[in-house]
């Protein structure tokens, strides 16, 4: 087999085949383009700790490190700074030859909450190596507000990766010579010569307004907060949950340690077709920052001329400075192994944060800067 992720209709032909299996059945709208929503199951475990399962199953640790077992099919609220794990509906059932790699939603990074997939017998998160079958489950820990959650609500997604699927930066420069992938404003294609090519594209934070961002600059997270219900879209102020952050003098800012953040990347990016791509972390060795949670990006995000990514910040230990223009984060390209039936934005697909400028996840009502870029 070509090296590659699967897209839409192969990870659907998964499932016809029963390889992946799920009671109830796996919804339609649980197939994204190169990814596959996984949803939780009808119980959660409050746990004493976050655990890797690498030489015991999940269920032998949740046997040893469970507080209390509650029930999820009414919803349950999921309280700041406690560790939970939750079995998820969808289970692998036959082997497979592809490495299984997880990341929150996209809501689910806006909100704070940090989630891991875990398999059993594995010795890293997030992944599933080639060959695994079995269950599996999701370690979710609210960071800023407390959540309501339900059964078969969708907190993380899943790719299937076959072989070396990423893009060299030589392959990637070819890429973006063939069609550019970067664009200033929604008339500019930036330059290959003006752009990096270290492990993905460099890209850079937007602490200034611009054509795309005529308001906030970003937003900062309010502590002892109400709950966010996640069946609710477009339900809450979001004056009760965040402070908006304006345009910094000089386009310089501290950013305080174990606050959350939302801004914005200087560059709008696209993906094309036959591509995806993934947010990778924010280099250590340059400042001890989180720059993002969930991390994907599927064909087709950005349409023709780009859509901004919106970064999830959380500063560790000290206070941090950060600048307009600043190099944040890195997008990893990787090659599909076909191109998608169905694309990023289209048939609802994704459809929420296409077109974004500077925008808080769906269960918030519309901010100053909620404005979508064309």
């Amino acid at each position: 087999m070509a090296d590659g992720i699967l897209v839409h209709q192969q990870i659907r032909a998964l499932v016809q085949e029963g390889a992946i299996t799920s009671n109830p059945g796996i919804a339609p709208a649980q197939f994204q383009p190169a990814s596959l929503d996984l949803r939780v199951a009808t119980v959660g475990y409050r746990v004493q700790s976050g655990f890797l399962p690498e030489r015991q199953s999940v269920a032998e640790l949740l046997d040893e490190m469970t507080l209390y077992r509650f029930d999820l099919t009414d919803g349950a609220v999921l309280e700041r700074g406690h560790c939970y794990v939750l079995p998820l509906l969808e289970q692998i059932r036959r082997p497979l030859p592809f490495t299984i790699r997880a990341n929150p939603k996209s809501s689910t990074g806006r909100l704070d909450v940090f989630t891991r997939m875990l398999a059993d017998h594995s010795g890293r998160f997030e992944t599933a190596a080639p060959g695994y079958v079995g269950p599996l489950y999701l370690e979710v820990v609210p960071r800023s507000f407390p959540i309501r959650v339900r059964t078969g609500q969708s907190l993380t997604q899943v790719r299937f990766v076959a072989g070396r699927a990423e893009l060299s930066d030589a392959e990637l420069r070819t890429e973006y010579e063939r069609s550019p992938l970067l664009w200033r404003d929604a008339r500019t294609p930036i330059p290959v010569s003006d752009v990096r090519f270290d492990g993905g594209l460099a890209m850079r934070l937007a602490l200034a307004r611009d054509a795309d961002v005529s308001g906030p600059v970003g937003y900062e997270a309010l502590l002892h907060t109400g709950v966010v219900d996640l069946q609710r879209e477009r339900h809450y102020d979001w004056r009760a949950f965040f402070r908006s952050i304006d345009a910094p003098p000089r386009g310089r800012m501290i950013v305080q340690p174990e606050a959350f953040y939302i801004f914005a990347s200087k560059e709008r990016v696209r993906v094309p077709r036959h591509l995806a791509a993934e947010m990778a972390p924010y280099d250590v060795g340059v400042g001890e920052l989180r720059t993002n949670y969930a991390g994907f990006f599927d064909n087709g995000f950005g349409g023709a001329t780009g859509t901004r990514a919106v970064l999830e910040v959380r500063a560790h230990d000290v206070p941090f400075l950060v600048e307009d223009g600043q190099v944040f984060f890195h997008l990893r390209f990787f090659r599909s192994l076909e191109d998608p039936a169905v694309a990023y934005g289209e048939g609802g697909l994704g459809s929420h944060y296409q077109g974004q400028a500077l925008r808080l996840s769906k269960h918030f009502q519309a901010t100053d800067g909620d404005t979508a870029s064309g």
